[in-house]
């Protein structure tokens, strides 16, 4: 049988902010008594970008900056209209990125 389920994929930057609010999350969809799975740490993206330190000369000094984008997935199995108000509800923080499923 096909389960109902609802997927939230949380990214941010700075991972004790996510681990905030994945935190608050949890809270707040358990208070409603909806089973949960998660939240589960995903691979952790990096880029890195290389720049010349110069404009002109010193083609050989170079600097390099790296970008880590940390992502948790919280899953909520058989959902009701009280989860989905408690989740509309919450407060998340700037520089978290929240997508429902």
């Amino acid at each position: 049988m096909g389960e109902n389920r609802l997927r939230i994929r949380l990214r941010a930057y700075d991972h004790r902010l996510l681990d905030i609010s994945a935190k608050n999350i949890v809270r707040g969809v358990r208070a409603t008594g909806a089973r949960i799975a998660g939240p589960i740490p995903l691979p952790t993206r990096r880029s890195i970008v290389t720049v010349l330190r110069g404009p002109h000369v010193d083609k050989k000094s170079r600097e390099q900056f790296e970008i880590r984008v940390h992502s948790r997935l919280i899953e909520i199995r058989e959902p009701q209209e009280q989860v989905t108000e408690a989740l509309r509800q919450l407060e998340i923080p700037a520089g978290v990125d929240v997508e429902i499923r």
